[in-house]
């Protein structure tokens, strides 16, 4: 990647629509073929309650650790193409999707941009995010935290390992 200054990023992905584990599983490929990006490391895949409206299916979620030398709003700009790629449709708050990409991490930045906030403020509070964070790395901080730190405050986390993602 040159003489860039590179950065190491962590990506959440779920989908609870159209064959979700395929949408994940394929979505991280597409990752490692972004711009000046590439793959370092991929959770298992997990099986989640959805958050919010419950009358959708459950979800599989992962997470990846990138490198990259984008800027965090250029890699914004590229997780959201992707996801336009996956056909995502904005229709509900929380609603069911075909693939949602979150920006977690971008090295140590704090951002507080109107399109963007690193950390991402709710992750301390997902299951699903945390538990693939500390399989790729149980020492990452979270808010100052190891991610068994916000685990052990989570009253049942209801997640569920399905699988590898590189298999």
């Amino acid at each position: 990647m040159g003489g860039l200054q590179t950065a190491r990023a962590y990506i959440g992905l779920g989908s609870n629509l159209d064959e979700p584990v395929r949408q994940v599983s394929l979505a991280m490929k597409e990752l490692d073929e972004l711009p000046l990006t590439s793959v370092k490391a991929a959770s298992s895949l997990y099986s989640s309650r959805p958050v919010g409206p419950q009358d959708q299916p459950d979800f599989v979620n992962a997470v990846v650790e990138l490198e990259t030398t984008l800027s965090p709003l250029a890699l914004l700009d590229q997780l959201q193409a992707l996801e336009q790629r996956h056909r995502r449709r904005r229709l509900q708050h929380w609603g069911p999707r075909t693939l949602d990409l979150d920006l977690l991490l971008f090295d140590d930045a704090r951002i507080e941009h109107p399109r963007l906030k690193v950390p991402h403020p709710h992750m301390r509070e997902r299951a699903f995010v945390l538990v693939p964070l500390q399989e790729l790395d149980p020492s990452l901080a979270v808010f100052e935290q190891a991610p068994d730190h916000w685990l052990q405050r989570l009253d049942d986390p209801g997640l569920q390992r399905i699988g590898n993602s590189r298999g």
